[in-house]
């Protein structure tokens, strides 16, 4: 692989410019030279702003795959087309790096884990709140076994009303769901990474519509559409492992609390505790009296100065081509992101039926 990577951006909206493609451009080992949306007016002002001298612009995405001389795609539209680009671009010779969540079904979700083997390709998804200082502190913390065996988790995407307006985040049938799969799915990423406990035996799940039919809603941005309003507004999970370790998971965009955290987790082992409640803290026993530490993640070492701290995103995408660029695994593996796409997917099957759901 060359030391310049040239890159591709399939759909070219909120995710692409406000996460991929800032931080892309800011890497001296990628060249953007292509980019496609439906909407061809937004992949011409994206290359306009970050492509390269002659990048191509494409409404199809079938056609841009045709270019050879591209090394990478992103994947950046919605949830239920991540698999079918995912896959055409592994299968054209391409690496791909997919957004969250990996895709709106467990099954497409499998079948792109096939083809990136088959193809040799290489494949990750999107869950950049692996790398936020606090979250790869706590996992080298659980990799070191400070916290022994972790046997409880809370994995927490909680928002009090912050549902997104826009695009198609209220289409279920886009989609495939509403927070659960939409923030839901980074506390769980996070919550079995940092656990490294990826063999589910048992979900059970509740979703619920109670706040997502009311006019006129407090939103962050703005009231809703109840008409429009077709996923859940808030969805929990309890997961058994198959070792006994049991995660609960609780995700909503609307939910009267002020209990409000998201992408965060909590952990209880036999040797101590974490969460992510004010920073980071880490509790326990020790000599037989009980202690809480709080974790300093910043940079800062005197008054006048605060230090130089990448970015979460700016970290996932250096170390994601650095991957392809090195031939080496990404950090987010294609397997694991599926069991995450599996997971939620039980929790929405258990919420439907009423019943739990196994995994073989």
């Amino acid at each position: 692989m060359s030391n310049v990577v040239k890159v591709g951006i399939i759909g070219c909206g909120g995710i692409a410019n406000g996460k991929h493609l800032p931080s892309l451009s800011k890497l001296g080992t990628v060249e953007l030279v292509a980019f496609c949306d439906i909407v061809v007016e937004k992949a011409h002002e994206a290359a306009k702003q970050y492509g390269v001298a002659g990048a191509k612009v494409y409404e199809d995405y079938t056609e841009l795959l045709k270019d050879g001389s591209i090394d990478v795609i992103h994947v950046c539209t919605p949830n239920d087309s991540h698999a079918e680009i995912s896959i055409a671009a592994l299968e054209s010779g391409k690496h791909v790096m997919c957004e969250k969540p990996m895709a709106k079904t467990a099954a497409d979700a499998r079948r792109m884990v096939e083809v990136a083997k088959r193809t040799g390709k290489k494949l990750t998804v999107g869950y950049n709140n692996r790398f936020r200082p606090d979250s790869l502190y706590l996992k080298q913390v659980a990799s070191n076994g400070d916290l022994g065996d972790i046997y409880f988790a809370k994995a927490h995407a909680i928002r009090r009303r912050a549902v997104p307006t826009w695009g198609v985040f209220l289409d279920e049938e886009k989609q495939g769901g509403g927070p659960l799969i939409d923030i839901g799915t980074h506390a769980l990423d996070l919550t079995l990474w940092v656990m490294d406990n990826y063999e589910p035996k048992a979900v059970l799940g509740t979703t619920f519509h109670k706040l997502s039919q009311k006019e006129n809603a407090a939103n962050a941005w703005g009231s809703w559409d109840p008409k429009k309003f077709t996923v859940e507004d808030s969805a929990f999970g309890m997961i058994t492992m198959k070792n006994g370790a049991t995660i609960i998971l609780e995700s909503s965009w609307a939910l009267n609390t002020l209990d409000v955290k998201e992408a965060k987790c909590t952990l209880s082992g036999t040797e101590g505790g974490a969460d992510m409640e004010d920073g980071l803290r880490l509790n326990g026993e020790k000599h037989s009296r009980l202690y809480k530490n709080q974790i300093e993640l910043g940079t800062k070492g005197v008054d006048f100065y605060d230090g130089k701290q990448e970015s979460m995103q700016d970290t996932e995408l250096r170390l994601w081509i650095d991957a392809v660029i090195n031939d080496t695994q990404p950090i987010v593996t294609p397997e694991q992101a599926c069991v995450v796409s599996e997971i939620l997917e039980a929790i929405y099957e258990s919420a439907k039926t009423g019943k739990a759901i196994y995994f073989e």
